[in-house]
């Protein structure tokens, strides 16, 4: 799935990783590679491997592939692969705008909107997805019926950290054990790629912009989401957690008639683009007005 830019140049998507998850996805061979590949022990295994010294020598050449400004993080010597994946961006890099009522993106990534239909049904690239598989829970699922899913798919050379998008109160952390597919859009294709991956999930019940539901979703390889905080009181741009190795998707669920996205990104979706947006660039605007917090 190719995606567009905020000036609305096109970004194409794939190169030499599509091809792979292409064979992989898209093969009788491949779909049964997967049923290995994706399953929570290979990610713990290749995780233990990018967590050595020896896993260094990859560094160069990923940061010079995938074009990746390091002037703009901080300066460390990397003693592995998963550190450097992990690495902190520069203070003052990626701000968030002060004003209220405008809603930022939590995270570097590409970004797609869906609207939440009767029954609680979204559809990804022609898949079909219900709020209740998502989050195991009938109540909770009922209260996201008519409102807005935001889902922001890191790639592997995105920034891997992602952010509270609004201050509030945080609930817990509740965790969905599952396996790891990649959350490429090849995927989708073939399997329920955000109902079947690891997931771990909380609510923001945030003070411009109604409960949030707050999801981050494990993929091929990412075997840690890491969450700083239990239940808590946050503020607007504070780090929520990262992710180690691997793309991987953090999504917001909207309740009815809180947020309005900007029209370049809806407008970018009906054309079948996803939009490139950086940790803290706005996406959108509060839509009724009233504070909750």
């Amino acid at each position: 799935m190719d995606s567009k830019d905020r000036e609305g140049n096109i970004v194409p998507d794939g190169g030499k990783q599509g091809k792979i998850l292409n064979a992989l996805y898209g093969t009788r061979a491949g779909r049964q590679a997967l049923k290995v590949l994706v399953q929570p022990a290979v990610s713990k295994a290749g995780s233990r491997l990018l967590d050595s010294r020896i896993s260094t020598c990859c560094i160069s050449p990923f940061i010079e592939k995938n074009g990746i400004v390091m002037e703009e993080y901080e300066d460390e010597d990397y003693e592995s692969y998963n550190q450097f994946f992990t690495r902190r961006i520069k203070e003052g890099r990626r701000e968030f705008a002060e004003e209220e009522n405008l809603l930022c993106a939590p995270c570097d990534s590409r970004l797609s909107v869906y609207p939440i239909r009767e029954g609680g049904v979204f559809t990804i690239k022609n898949t079909q997805y219900t709020m209740e598989r998502l989050v195991k829970n009938h109540s909770l699922a009922e209260k996201y019926l008519g409102g807005m899913l935001c889902v922001f798919r890191l790639t592997v050379a995105d920034y891997h950290h992602y952010c509270y998008v609004d201050e509030g109160i945080k609930t817990k952390n509740y965790r969905i054990p599952g396996v790891f597919h990649t959350v490429n859009p090849v995927a989708n294709d073939q399997c329920h790629v955000y109902t079947e991956n690891t997931r771990e999930f909380s609510i923001l019940k945030s003070r411009n912009f109604g409960n949030i539901l707050m999801m981050e979703v494990g993929a091929m390889f990412v075997g840690k989401i890491v969450n700083h905080h239990e239940k808590c009181a946050v503020k607007r741009g504070m780090e929520k957690g990262f992710f180690e190795f691997g793309g991987s998707t953090v999504i917001l669920a909207f309740q009815e008639g809180r947020v309005g996205i900007d029209k370049d990104i809806t407008a970018n979706m009906q054309e079948g683009y996803e939009t490139i947006v950086k940790m803290g660039e706005v996406i959108g605007r509060r839509q009724d007005g009233h504070t909750d917090c």
